[in-house]
């Protein structure tokens, strides 16, 4: 009895108008924006290309080891064109210096979008599988039952042996196939898509994400269709039925999502923070400048000036007291009287040595404090944002689709954690080579420091596992949920007289 009424559920709903219409608006939808998406990432990897070969040629060509500053850059995502996220709103470019360790907020961006592309680049796929497909799954939800009540077929059904739980699943199996193959067919058109595209390159994990995105899109579908299918329930007609979902699809999934964004910028404020944090800082710096004066005060030449026994390059801001004044920044000497300054050199090396190593202890404190004024003003909202936006199904399956694709804030921080890791080898390069006590450090007179054993960046994106735990918990989220509608739909419509 059963499959009798899965084959005539499923009959009906693949002979119907709407379903010949939402996969003809679907395909066409993600074929035309596929294609803009393909061409808007291969301008953003060929803007990371020629960014990446600049700041390498610029790094290397620091003449002293002072003026090392190395410009990482952060490749674009392949599976933004499914869930852009974060990939370009964030900046995908940062500076590494020893003296200052990166957070999110000293990003930049180096792309070289097209305006034109950007606007409709927009709207990714899962943009399309959000918005489109749950108006879809409602529209095939809306009449499941109060069309049968309607049209007196339901009473008629109930006359025979079958049992009204089978009637709801026999709906639901075969409205969910329904939905299942426009969602398939356009997910493999992109796909052939990027194929025929030789700057996309997927690897195994990338397809596992993929695999992770198209369950999530089920389950996701799944839970607007049981919404449409228990409101379908409780009404008695099919007008009702489908003014209420209209109403709940626009609420859920264009108004509350941006309705709770806004209100927890308005709601949750962080200004003393950000205040607090600034003095903090302040006092580090100057607890530094504190112990680079006791290093001035300690050198033998005090007061003297430098001027008659340093010759300093032209065009360069120095000083007019003493050697000891200069900071690493206007620290450019292209020439030194060896004869007149011989004496101080030494002195020199030795107070760069323990000022550098003082100035990188700064930075690291400097950034424990940045970090958390990151933490507390901008995730700390985002977090709580996250959490009001969370009663929306729309907004679950947009995180979940995120973590995936690793487009989330965790993939940006990836990035920057592999920024501070390679500051660290950076830092090891220099003392391993003892360039903070090194003529070199400050001087170009001998010619320009060698720099062709420095170590390069690399980053490659987390796992397809890191993805999947950070996915599950919106994943799991609209599982329960599902679970929860189908069971409260089932336990009214037994109960329900016809």
């Amino acid at each position: 009895m059963f499959l009798t009424l899965l084959q005539r559920e499923l009959l009906a709903n693949l002979i119907a108008f709407r379903f010949s219409v939402a996969v003809i608006i679907c395909l066409l939808l993600v074929v035309t924006n596929t294609i803009v998406l393909i061409d808007d990432y291969k301008s953003r990897l060929a803007s990371y290309n020629t960014a990446a070969q600049k700041h390498w040629e610029e790094a290397k060509n620091a003449e002293t080891y002072s003026q090392l500053t190395v410009s990482v850059d952060r490749p674009p995502n392949p599976l933004s064109i499914f869930n852009q996220g974060l990939d370009r709103r964030l900046g995908n470019s940062v500076d590494i210096h020893h003296s200052h360790v990166p957070a999110l907020w000293d990003t930049a961006s180096h792309s070289a979008d097209n305006p034109f592309l950007s606007l409709f680049s927009s709207i990714d796929l899962l943009f399309i599988f959000q918005v489109i497909f749950s108006l879809m799954a409602l529209l095939f939800a809306y009449d499941a039952i109060a069309g049968e009540r309607e049209g007196g077929t339901l009473r008629l059904m109930l006359t025979t042996p079958v049992q009204r739980g089978s009637i709801l699943f026999a709906k639901y199996i075969s409205a969910m196939l329904c939905l299942i193959v426009p969602l398939i067919m356009s997910l493999l058109l992109s796909l052939i898509l990027y194929a025929f595209s030789q700057a996309i390159v997927l690897s195994g994990d990338d397809w596992v994400r993929i695999g992770g995105i198209l369950l999530t899109s089920i389950v996701y579908l799944s839970a607007f269709y049981l919404i449409g299918l228990l409101l379908s329930t409780l009404t008695q007609r099919t007008a009702t039925a489908l003014m209420l979902s209209m109403l709940l699809w626009g609420t859920l999934v264009l108004i509350y999502p941006s309705a709770s964004i806004f209100a927890v910028n308005r709601l949750v404020k962080a200004d003393s923070k950000l205040e607090a944090a600034y003095e903090e800082i302040q006092q580090i710096w100057e607890e530094f400048d504190r112990v680079r004066t006791d290093l001035k005060n300690q050198d033998p030449f005090k007061g003297e000036n430098m001027y008659g026994s340093v010759g300093i390059g032209s065009g360069t801001n120095a000083d007019s007291t003493t050697l000891r004044y200069y900071s690493y920044e206007s620290i450019n000497w292209n020439r030194i009287d060896d004869e007149k300054s011989g004496p101080q050199i030494p002195h020199v090396k030795t107070y760069y040595k323990s000022l550098e190593s003082q100035r990188i202890r700064a930075a690291e404190k400097t950034w424990l404090v940045r970090q958390e004024a990151l933490k507390q003003i901008y995730v700390r909202k985002a977090s709580v944002a996250q959490t009001v936006m969370r009663l929306s199904p729309a907004a679950m399956y947009d995180m979940a689709t995120e973590a995936w694709a690793g487009t989330d804030f965790h993939g940006i921080e990836d990035f920057l954690q592999a920024a501070r890791q390679y500051r660290q080898t950076l830092i090891h390069y220099l003392e391993d080579k003892d360039t903070f006590a090194s003529r070199q450090w400050f001087a170009s007179d001998k010619g320009a420091v060698n720099l062709d054993d420095l170590p390069q960046f690399t980053y490659r994106r987390t796992d397809a596992l890191t993805g999947a735990k950070r996915a599950m918990p919106d994943v799991a989220a609209l599982l329960l949920i599902n679970v929860v509608l189908f069971l409260t739909t089932l336990l009214i419509f037994i109960k329900q007289e016809v």
